[in-house]
């Protein structure tokens, strides 16, 4: 543990104590902040320091896919979270659907602090506004078993061969299997494809199904089936799931293909329904502290949008070979091809 964390812990520590210590009449009338996030996003390192320091008290959801968080979020107009984390492609619908709301960047002086390039993100400025702060970036990477590959696959077709059937998995999502296939095929733009490019892009994940064991939803989902199954190969989340599974003893190393592959930026929105819209500013300020950067990629393995060097320490140097999740040309139709693929 690093000389930073062992005050950043120390500093928990005393803060959870003066908690513990405060009046009971007190403990009860804290507000509850209501965070729907993806795993890593909401470590008890940080979370139960601005619990201490704000008289407040997290509830925590994790979403389990990209479309399942935005439905959850459009079935109650937004009224049952205060914060929600989504990349940068998914700003558009979400603010066309009223379901977030735009910062006060006065309250948010640590935007100053962050590496320039997540400074600089046109999508989540619209109408005028700023819409969200990046919290975290990796990619979507190839996961593979170093036993069954002693060099790195060089392309994602290796998900297709036949001689690894029922020995790959992948996550359940529309909009980025769709960019995947088409990556594969050639696309040059992965997220504005014509009638003509999806309709390949849907006969190219029908072909994959007989190679598929499963697919998953949720990074602890995707490991356990991993583990327990003995895949080869994974169409993953994100760079933390290959930790994850060293963790549960698989030797695995992710890449990043020849074709390329689907960045990401997720950022904290506050919801259109957030009960107490300046503790949820506090919490998106306080998550850009530079201890609570440093505990998400030296712990859990995600891109750090405040420190560079971290980002070298943790092997993520292939951001430029990253094709960033931007809006596609149609959600429906994405979603549409993904629920026939699966059905098929």
């Amino acid at each position: 543990m690093t000389d930073i964390s062992r005050r950043g812990f120390a500093a928990m520590i005393g803060a959870v104590g003066a908690y513990i210590a405060a009046p009971a009449v007190l403990r009860a009338q804290e507000t509850e902040l209501r965070v729907y996030t993806w795993e890593g996003y909401a470590e008890p390192e940080f979370v139960l320091k601005f619990e201490a320091a704000n008289g407040c008290k997290l509830k925590l959801t994790y979403t389990g896919s990209v479309d399942e968080m935005f439905a959850k979020m459009q079935g109650s107009k937004g009224q049952d979270f205060d914060i929600v984390s989504f990349d940068t492609g998914s700003t558009g619908r979400y603010v066309e659907q009223k379901l977030i709301q735009p910062l006060d960047t006065i309250l948010l002086p640590g935007r100053a602090g962050m590496i320039p390039v997540f400074q600089q993100q046109p999508s989540l400025e619209l109408d005028g506004k700023l819409w969200g702060v990046p919290h975290a970036w990796g990619s979507l990477p190839l996961i593979y078993s170093k036993e069954a590959f002693p060099t790195a696959p060089e392309s994602w077709a290796v998900l297709w061969d036949p001689q690894y059937a029922q020995q790959v998995i992948a996550l359940d999502d529309a909009i980025n299997n769709t960019a995947l296939a088409a990556l594969i095929l050639g696309f040059p733009d992965p997220y504005n494809l014509t009638d003509d490019q999806l309709a390949a892009v849907k006969a190219k994940l029908i072909e994959i199904k007989g190679n598929l064991l499963s697919y998953f939803a949720g990074y602890d989902e995707g490991v356990s089936i991993f583990v327990d199954n003995g895949a080869k190969l994974m169409f993953a989340m994100g760079e933390p799931q290959a930790k994850s599974l060293r963790d549960k003893g698989a030797d695995v190393a992710c890449t990043i293909p020849k074709e390329g592959g689907i960045g990401w930026i997720d950022c904290q929105f506050i919801t259109a329904g957030a009960k107490d819209v300046a503790l949820a500013h506090k919490w998106i300020e306080a998550c850009l502290d530079r201890s609570v950067g440093e505990i998400m990629s030296k712990k859990v393995g995600y891109g750090n949008v405040l420190d560079d060097s971290l980002n070298r320490e943790i092997g993520m140097t292939y951001a430029d070979r990253l094709k960033y999740l931007a809006r596609p040309e149609s959600y429906d139709k994405r979603i549409k091809i993904w629920n026939e693929v699966k059905a098929a």
